[in-house]
């Protein structure tokens, strides 16, 4: 009784897999769960009920992809190693000619247009493989024009939100900032004081505390806007 038992749940195991996969080859089919309109133009697929890429409705036509049907390998390699490739290299190229981008920026307009993050990862790629991103030299070029205007600390922020590496980043500031003026931020502070029409002279207490604030939220050391402060605002 047990053995007859042992069969017919074999059996029903036997019967549940051979559902589930492709008996010429093996592994799980692809279907097709939804496809969703995106805009006029475009529509989202769905492939056993995850998103798999984005599809013009022209190519959703010339491929056959249509709902509880079957994508064939072909097909989805073809979809993912020529069309998607190939369109978000172009999209990388195209974004990079108009701005400069951190990898972390490119990464996320890419993003934007429901590109599979594994094609994704093949766009940046080739543009870092031409040094289109360059990280490192960003950050060289931002710091370099913004040095004079922000604090370092505000420059630091930026870069970090922009996705720049803390490591490398740290690297770049130390180096930049040995060849500058060490009173570069004092300077800065100065200036944003003049804007703001500081006479150490007449300032009460109140009005300093709220300098204090502001030069603090513009990145400045307490050491800095002490100084700042404490200086006539026609210092050089």
């Amino acid at each position: 009784m047990n053995t007859y038992r042992s069969y017919i749940c074999y059996i029903g195991l036997y019967v549940f897999l051979i559902s589930s996969y492709d008996l010429n080859d093996g592994e799980q089919n692809m279907i097709v769960s939804e496809l969703v309109p995106y805009d006029k133009k475009r529509t989202k697929v769905y492939i056993d009920g995850e998103y798999a890429f984005m599809l013009y409705k022209g190519e959703i036509r010339d491929q056959k992809i249509k709902v509880n049907e079957e994508i064939t390998d072909e097909t989805y390699d073809y979809i993912m190693n020529t069309v998607l490739s190939k369109r978000c290299k172009l999209r990388a190229m195209n974004l990079l000619q108009k701005k400069d981008y951190t990898e972390y920026k490119l990464r996320e307009k890419l993003r934007d247009g429901q590109y599979p993050a594994a094609i994704i990862d093949i766009a940046v790629d080739y543009v870092k493989s031409y040094k289109y991103v360059d990280d490192e030299r960003y950050a060289r070029d931002y710091i370099k024009y913004y040095m004079d205007l922000r604090s370092k600390k505000r420059i630091m922020q930026d870069l970090t939100g922009k996705g720049i590496d803390k490591t490398l980043l740290n690297t770049v500031i130390e180096e930049l900032y040995e060849e500058t003026d060490p009173d570069i931020e004092l300077d800065q502070a100065i200036k944003l004081l003049k804007k703001k029409n500081y006479d150490k002279s007449t300032a009460d207490m109140a009005c300093k505390q709220k300098l204090m604030g502001f030069l603090f939220r513009k990145g400045f050391s307490m050491d800095v806007i002490r100084k700042a402060l404490a200086l006539d605002t026609d210092y050089e």
